[in-house]
């Protein structure tokens, strides 16, 4: 046959079409394997035999199907009835005028003694502070006076001058000298810095438990008796 290329050689046509049919079989063969070859290379992105420009879509499609699901699952279980997030408390809202919470320990503070000069409250501990303002507490006094182990000073505090100290306070035999002073807080700092309240009259004194180093062991707001905090007294130092 004419215009043939050189390379291909001598070309011979049978008369019978069925001599191809060991060749067309291998062709067809080939074929299908080319086919399945160009299916897997489109699912995996890869340029098809034939049309090395051209890439699939399928794969990124496949990453957006996947992160779609992901997030669906994810708002299925936040949703899902008995699960849903406990809501958090709101918050506490804070007045600037509100008052801080009260102390646990006993300001530093000067009092005034009886001849007019300073002292130091915590200077006098550890102390049994009796704030005794309008209560006629001598017996209420005299008594802390002698259940106090020594060492540990009975405070009455008035917020007017206190009177001159007595020659003696009451106390129990053996139990060693008394000690007890009077002293006065004009501007009620000690009570307002604690938040005690306005103090009843009568026979009713608020009494401070103070151990050595600052700390207010126990409070009586309303003491009559010393056997609302004798125990607490004995223990003090």
């Amino acid at each position: 046959m004419p215009d043939l290329p050189p390379e291909w050689g001598t070309v011979v046509i049978p008369d019978d079409i069925s001599e191809l049919a060991e060749e067309s079989a291998a062709v067809r063969k080939d074929l299908r394997r080319q086919s399945r070859r160009d299916t897997w290379r489109r699912w995996v992105g890869r340029p098809v035999h034939g049309h090395p420009g051209r890439s699939s879509l399928r794969i990124p499609l496949l990453i957006m199907a996947v992160a779609v699901l992901a997030t669906l699952t994810s708002l299925v279980a936040v949703t899902w009835p008995g699960r849903q997030p406990q809501p958090l408390p709101p918050p506490v809202a804070r007045q600037s005028g509100s008052p801080p919470a009260p102390t646990r320990t006993v300001p530093a503070l000067d009092l005034i003694d009886v001849d007019g000069s300073p002292v130091s409250l915590r200077g006098l501990l550890p102390a049994a502070v009796m704030l005794t303002d309008g209560c006629e507490c001598a017996t209420l006094v005299a008594d802390t006076a002698a259940a106090a182990k020594p060492g540990v000073t009975v405070v009455t505090v008035t917020r007017s001058s206190p009177p001159p100290p007595r020659a003696s306070t009451p106390r129990a035999p053996g139990a060693g000298t008394p000690s007890v002073r009077r002293l006065a807080d004009p501007t009620g700092e000690l009570r307002g810095s604690l938040q005690l309240g306005t103090q009843g009259t009568g026979q009713v004194a608020t009494v401070l438990l103070v151990a050595r180093t600052g700390e207010i062991i126990s409070t009586i707001p309303a003491a009559q008796t010393i056997d609302q905090f004798r125990r607490e007294l004995a223990t003090l130092s």
